[in-house]
């Protein structure tokens, strides 16, 4: 059975994750059934722009089956999930680039690998619902599915907070960290739906969109400027503790999280400011996840999480002070089987999004 379904609408092609009950989350074939669904979409003269949306009202994708992926750790160290991620970042990749305005809407619960079918869309939509975020420092790996190119490509630090807390976040705050565009009342999506089979997306959205609801971390940026700037976890933590109630309270939240998870996010993300496309953070990502997904903290975050659900998983090394330089640097290395390849970019990634105001970046 196909989890996921396609329709044209009038000049409207549409993608839908069908597996509500999981809340959307990816499969391997359901991967591969997408890209093949944009394929079509983007053969096709009478589709002009496409949208991609989740079934049900609680979620466009909770990420990857990640379950799924720790049995394949366990059973064949890794073989398996190594050939997910190849084809998930491809997946990322291909609607960055697509040739048409796709328009993803982000409703309800959009973690991990579901901001990575829906954030490198041209046009994001976030609504009342949304809650989306990166938490994958709360099972001992580290975001992936371009997340470190989306997190890195605005000034400051929200997306290094974002990264290394895990936590979720509402359709301002989506905003704010350059993970959505428009905020849409729920009650007009329906009609933002309809209206996208015969308008093109910039006028769609114009027509219906809104001041989103106020979020968090507007308000709370220069404390988070400050506080997550450099490439010192440990230093970080010390000036969240000194920065007030706020900033002791994200501490704790961040000393909860794998240490060592962290320590390789942080890394990653400051590596991802260098870098030129998503593409070149793909493959950065692919080696990172490769060798994170074998490290401890991955089988025991995802055991403590999500299999025996006790939370209270048992990190190694139990802290920052333990994760040496030698044990991040060791996460960057090439891979087995040689690093992930894809398409030299033909045009800039999401050439349709309408650009943020200078006050935005």
């Amino acid at each position: 059975m196909s989890n996921i379904t396609t329709e044209v609408r009038g000049a409207l092609g549409v993608v839908t994750l069908d597996r509500p009950e999981a809340l959307n989350a990816l499969t391997h074939a359901m991967v591969m059934e997408m890209a093949d669904a944009l394929r079509a979409f983007a053969a096709d003269d009478a589709v002009e722009r496409v949208l991609i949306t989740g079934a049900g009202e609680r979620a466009l994708c909770a990420g990857g089956d990640v379950v799924s992926l720790h049995a394949d750790v366990q059973s064949t160290r890794g073989q398996g999930a190594a050939r997910f991620w190849r084809d998930e970042y491809t997946l990322n990749a291909q609607i960055a680039r697509f040739p048409k305005p796709v328009v993803a809407l982000q409703h309800g619960i959009v973690l991990g690998g579901g901001v990575g079918v829906s954030g490198h869309a041209s046009h994001r939509v976030v609504t009342d619902s949304t809650r989306i975020g990166f938490p994958e420092v709360t099972i001992g790996f580290v975001p992936d599915v371009g997340a470190t190119w989306l997190l890195t490509r605005r000034r400051g630090e929200l997306g290094t907070r974002a990264a290394l807390t895990g936590d979720h976040f509402g359709a301002a705050d989506a905003i704010a960290l350059g993970l959505a565009d428009s905020y849409v009342p729920a009650d007009r999506l329906a009609e933002l739906v309809s209206l996208l089979e015969t308008t093109h997306p910039d006028a769609a959205i114009e027509q219906l969109a809104a001041p989103a609801p106020a979020g968090s971390l507007v308000a709370a940026r220069p404390m988070i400027d400050q506080a997550f700037a450099g490439d010192d976890p440990r230093a970080i933590l010390e000036r969240l503790r000194a920065a007030g109630k706020e900033g002791a309270a994200i501490a704790e939240t961040i000393e909860r999280r794998s240490p060592f998870a962290v320590a390789v996010t942080l890394a990653a993300l400051r590596r991802a400011r260098g870098l030129r496309s998503l593409e070149e953070a793909l493959v950065q990502e692919y080696r990172v996840s490769r060798h994170t997904a074998l490290a401890a903290d991955f089988s025991e975050g995802v055991r403590a999480q999500l299999i025996d659900k006790d939370r209270s998983p048992k990190w190694t090394p139990s802290s920052l002070a333990g994760v040496t330089p030698a044990m991040v640097e060791a996460c960057f290395a090439p891979v087995p089987g040689g690093d992930l390849e894809l398409p030299q970019p033909g045009r800039p990634a999401a050439a349709h999004r309408v650009q943020p105001q200078p006050d935005q970046i």
